[in-house]
């Protein structure tokens, strides 16, 4: 496998689990990688942490960034937040997310 791929496990809303290659080389997020794999994650905004389309839970052990005010603003405003809740348009495909597990969260 290339150095510039790591694998995140996409569990999507009807409970499918789906093993993916994201590259750590392209500046992705998980929401693109998401959409680049026609996951059904909506990214209305962009990635721009203005909408919660691309809202899902983290159920591995990763440390990530902290929320921006931006996407706890939003968050707030999101159905279904739990404490593991996220954008995926703000987690980064970098090498120490690599084994990343997420769920996709309901739309509504």
């Amino acid at each position: 496998m290339e150095n510039n791929l790591i694998k995140v496990t996409v569990i999507d809303r009807e409970d499918i689990e789906h093993c993916l290659d994201a590259p750590t080389d392209m500046s992705m997020n998980m929401m693109e990688v998401c959409k680049s794999h026609e996951l059904p994650v909506e990214g209305t905004c962009g990635g721009m942490a203005l909408c919660a389309s691309c809202h899902m839970y983290i159920l591995s052990e990763h440390t990530l960034s902290e929320p921006s005010e931006d996407e706890e603003n939003m968050l707030d405003q999101a159905f279904f937040v739990r404490p593991n809740s996220r954008l995926g348009c703000q987690i980064k495909i970098t090498e120490d997310i690599d084994g990343l597990k997420v769920q996709l969260a309901p739309v509504s």
